[in-house]
């Protein structure tokens, strides 16, 4: 199946359209935000570089693959599209897990600080002995909070940090609590905790729930997708003459209409499925500006 000489300007000025509205997808929906650090270790690349390198190249052998196939730019670019986006439309259920993993077990951890402090333990004393009824995925922030109390750093200053490595509404509200604990030593402390596990226990439940929808609805469209893709490869590759209207330019126009339509249906089915989860409030960076500028 040779391309046809006449065609090869179109399949450029494709590829340049796609790589087009490739950058203008990422220019309008940004980057994923990553906490402040120092610079990048060495022979990691920035996170910029990273994006590019684990979307961009899966992207463009998807554009090229319709290309041949097809030899419509439009499909091409749609191709590249639905890589690019692919795991923020239909993705994220390693992520949702971790979520998951990480609110039971700071649900546990703050069960075990709350029945170590009973016995009139402060919490620089309760929090290194908590570290070992510490969930796995709790086991490396922890950690590092245990060694920055060794270092005679301050313990607000240490939880703060702890939050953020956390990142976590949830966690946000057990941090706060300890924060102010440790800077104004009053009673009450095992009562708040107690009623904090038991929300983020209701949190942990909620969430569940929400996934189990979202895994069908995800299954559902993915189902759609292929079986939509499958059927465009075997007409172009079987059934030339009855996809042929589609190569003219009237055709990459109607093209553009039925795409926009799958990515307009894909996206509500997206939002059907989600749900909101509450901004964090508490960032260890801006307390410490802050508290600086008012020493």
């Amino acid at each position: 199946m040779a391309l046809r000489p006449d065609l090869l300007p179109a399949l450029l000025a494709g590829a340049a359209a796609g790589a087009g509205l490739l950058l203008l997808v990422v220019a309008i929906r940004g980057l994923p935000r990553r906490a402040a650090a120092g610079p990048p270790a060495g022979g990691r690349l920035p996170p910029a570089l990273g994006f590019l390198s684990r979307r961009g190249w899966k992207a463009a052998i998807a554009a090229l693959l319709a290309l041949v196939i097809t030899r419509w730019p439009i499909a091409a670019v749609g191709a590249a599209l639905l890589t690019m986006t692919w795991h923020g439309l239909l993705g994220g259920a390693a992520e949702e897990r971790l979520a998951i993993a990480r609110i039971e077990a700071l649900a546990s951890w703050t069960e075990s600080v709350r029945d170590t402090i009973a016995g009139a333990v402060g919490l620089e004393q309760a929090i290194p002995s908590s570290l070992r009824a510490a969930g796995q995925v709790m086991q490396d922030p922890l950690r590092l909070l245990v060694d920055r109390l060794r270092t005679r750093m301050p313990l607000p200053s240490a939880l703060e940090r702890f939050a953020d490595e956390l990142d976590d509404p949830v966690a946000d509200l057990v941090v706060a609590a300890l924060i102010l604990n440790a800077r104004v030593r009053g009673p009450g402390l095992r009562e708040v905790l107690t009623a904090l596990s038991r929300s983020a226990r209701e949190e942990l439940d909620m969430r569940r729930r929400v996934i189990a929808q979202r895994r069908s609805t995800r299954r559902s469209v993915q189902i759609v997708i292929g079986v939509t893709l499958v059927m465009v490869a075997l007409l172009v590759l079987f059934n030339r003459e009855y996809v042929e209207p589609y190569a003219a330019p009237e055709g990459q126009l109607v093209l553009v209409v039925v795409l926009a339509m799958f990515a307009a249906g894909f996206t509500w089915l997206k939002r059907l499925s989600g749900f909101d989860v509450p901004g964090r409030f508490l960032f260890g960076g801006t307390v410490d500006a802050r508290a600086g500028g008012g020493r």
